[in-house]
């Protein structure tokens, strides 16, 4: 094995046998704590973190018990390698670098059809800090495996933060939620929510050529939604969305309804904002508790589609990490809160009550 001792951005001593975590263990807490320093075997590399950003799905675990604890959470990983396992030829210790968490087997019957989150081994293959293989950015080194090392994993340009670096999974989430929901070139496309997804998403229905209008209730995310492509931005208090659209386009409806707020109400709304024959996408609806209700005559009269999008797409790491390098500068402007690892418990309290101002949070271990 090699070890590193400095890298670009990271200062590293002898790799240490303990570190420090955010641990949760039930309660809807997450607590740092010491914990041993994963062991690498052949075919693995061990990352020194420097950035986790905080995910939606990260609080939603947290605040409804939907993992076993203990678990040290965290997957928008950016960080440096500081040990390589032996077989592991493509990776040096020092290489600054994105992992995604997992990937999927690439032979199966969902694999052949793009569908690689329901890739049976997908779940199973990943990157840990201890404790099942659930991430683990929310700590000071994190075990990324054989599958992830040799299909998971992006170079971050010298020019590039760590914390830049740690969009690359959420833009590409978002990227297959575009091309789920089939968004192409002179079509309109509205957005409901604006926080870091919804904003993600507004930006690649544009930049694919699509007219994007948006809401959401904070006037700071309204603002940063004309920032980042929105034509207009709504807030759902003050106005109805649905006469919004029509007005907007002469009496049609939007051709494609992108939910990315995770309240069930929403999706009736997002019905009636698709024209007849749209297509409405559920990207914030990965709660297994949830229930929705909504209209049948929405699909079963006017033929419009409700649509799923989860997780990362193998086949779009490549470009996602272009989309996130090209464009640092703007994405970096999503952050709102930067937390060290000690005050991670602070983090998650305030993401789970944002309020005006508040968008991207990232830890910094």
């Amino acid at each position: 094995m090699s070890t590193m001792q400095a890298d670009n951005g990271l200062a590293f001593s002898a790799i240490p046998k303990q570190m420090r975590a955010g641990v949760y263990r039930g309660s809807g807490q997450v607590a740092v704590e010491d914990v041993p320093v994963p062991e690498i075997f052949d075919g693995e590399v061990l990352i020194r973190v420097g950035a986790c950003g905080v995910c939606g799905t990260d609080l939603k675990k947290v605040r409804y018990g939907l993992v076993r604890p203990p678990q040290i959470l965290g997957h928008e990983i950016a960080g440096a390698i500081v040990e390589v396992g032996a077989g592991v030829a493509e990776w040096s210790a020092g290489d600054r670098v994105v992992s995604f968490h997992h990937v999927p087997c690439g032979d199966c019957f969902y694999c052949e059809r793009q569908l690689f989150s329901q890739c049976p081994v997908y779940a199973g293959v990943g990157v840990t800090a201890g404790f099942d293989p659930n991430g683990g950015g929310f700590a000071q080194y994190v075990r990324v495996m054989p599958q992830i090392v040799k299909r998971g994993m992006i170079r971050i340009p010298e020019e590039v933060t760590f914390e830049e670096a740690a969009f690359v999974e959420p833009v590409n989430t978002c990227l297959k939620a575009m091309r789920k929901a089939r968004i192409a070139a002179g079509e309109s496309v509205f957005v409901i929510g604006q926080g870091p997804i919804g904003l993600l998403l507004a930006f690649l229905a544009q930049t694919a050529g699509a007219t994007v209008l948006t809401s959401d209730p904070l006037l700071s995310r309204r603002k940063m939604s004309l920032r980042f492509g929105a034509a207009a931005s709504f807030d759902p208090a003050t106005h109805d969305i649905a006469d919004e659209v029509f007005r907007y386009r002469r009496g049609l409806g939007a051709d494609a309804v992108l939910l990315a707020a995770p309240d069930p109400k929403l999706v009736p709304a997002a019905l009636k904002i698709a024209r007849p024959g749209g297509r409405v996408l559920l990207f914030a609806q990965n709660d297994p508790l949830m229930q929705i209700e909504f209209p049948a005559a929405a699909v079963g009269v006017q033929e419009k589609e409700i649509l799923g999008s989860y997780s990362a797409a193998v086949d779009l790491n490549e470009r996602s990490a272009e989309i996130v390098f090209e464009n640092r500068a703007l994405f970096r402007e999503l952050i709102s809160h930067r937390f060290q690892l000690e005050s991670i418990g602070q983090a998650f309290r305030m993401a789970l009550h944002p309020g005006d101002g508040f968008l991207k949070l990232v830890i910094l271990p």
